[in-house]
């Protein structure tokens, strides 16, 4: 079979093999971020996807590649979930999931990609969400708005994880309850937006490159990256995502003013 062939069985008809090496290289560093400092995989991942990615396909492909992600830390530390926990974030996350889903597939692309990108700029530059005196129940309101906003943006972790850390949890059930919360919301996106029609078959061989790079990218991440002064990191991230959030704050707006 041709190096051409190949790419052909592999991605959908309408995406270059630059742009799939692109995504593909973007999994790998966008994990061993995670795996390294804890924080900014996801948006970082989400931000670099709307840039290349047609609008349709931006939240429901990150959704697949997150999925793989988490799953391997939800089944490595299946044993420390504090199940209560993760059942009451999953009982707003249907309500979530659904609610969400039907309000993105209305929004027109450029409104998604300015929606993206004011996401990412409050991520980056707004308060850190604070609950205080929360009880497990909480996570049902934390299941519903992450969810939510994870449908519409791709990325509603930060909520679910501010109210998880109030809760008390020793490290190992704190970091396997989370992955596996996170694991659910992402398999609630999927299975909403097939249920809405979204065509995953094109995109299968894309996603499973990006969750074995992510892999690496995770296995690598604490090597590479952890090296690096955190301060150093942070600014740097920061400067990152707010250059590709105003990316697509402008390419949303030219867009609309183009009509």
């Amino acid at each position: 079979m041709t190096p051409d062939a190949l790419l052909d069985l592999l991605l959908p008809a309408d995406l270059s093999g630059l742009t799939a090496a692109l995504l593909i290289a973007a999994s790998f560093a966008t994990s061993a971020v995670s795996a390294a400092f804890g924080l900014g995989g996801g948006i970082m991942l989400i931000a670099v996807m709307a840039q290349v990615l047609p609008a349709a396909a931006i939240v429901p492909v990150h959704g697949a590649v997150q999925t793989g992600s988490n799953a391997g830390r939800a089944l490595v530390l299946l044993r420390h979930v504090d199940w209560p926990v993760a059942l009451w974030f999953l009982a707003g996350a249907l309500v979530g999931a659904f609610a969400g889903g039907a309000l993105a597939i209305r929004l027109p692309a450029e409104l998604l990609r300015i929606g993206i990108g004011l996401f990412v700029l409050w991520f980056i530059w707004g308060p850190t969400p604070r609950f205080q005196h929360m009880r497990k129940r909480a996570m049902t309101a934390a299941g519903l708005i992450a969810t939510f906003l994870s449908m519409i943006f791709g990325a509603g972790g930060p909520i679910g994880g501010a109210v998880l850390s109030t809760l008390g949890l020793a490290r190992q059930p704190f970091v396997a309850t989370q992955a596996t919360t996170a694991l659910m919301s992402h398999v609630l996106k999927l299975v909403v937006f097939g249920l809405l029609g979204f065509a995953f078959a094109p995109w299968l061989g894309l996603i499973a490159l990006m969750i074995a790079s992510g892999f690496l990218g995770t296995l690598a991440g604490a090597n590479l990256l952890g090296r690096m002064p955190e301060n150093i990191f942070r600014t740097g991230f920061r400067i990152v995502m707010t250059g590709l959030a105003f990316s697509l704050i402008l390419r949303g707006t030219a867009s609309l003013l183009a009509f």
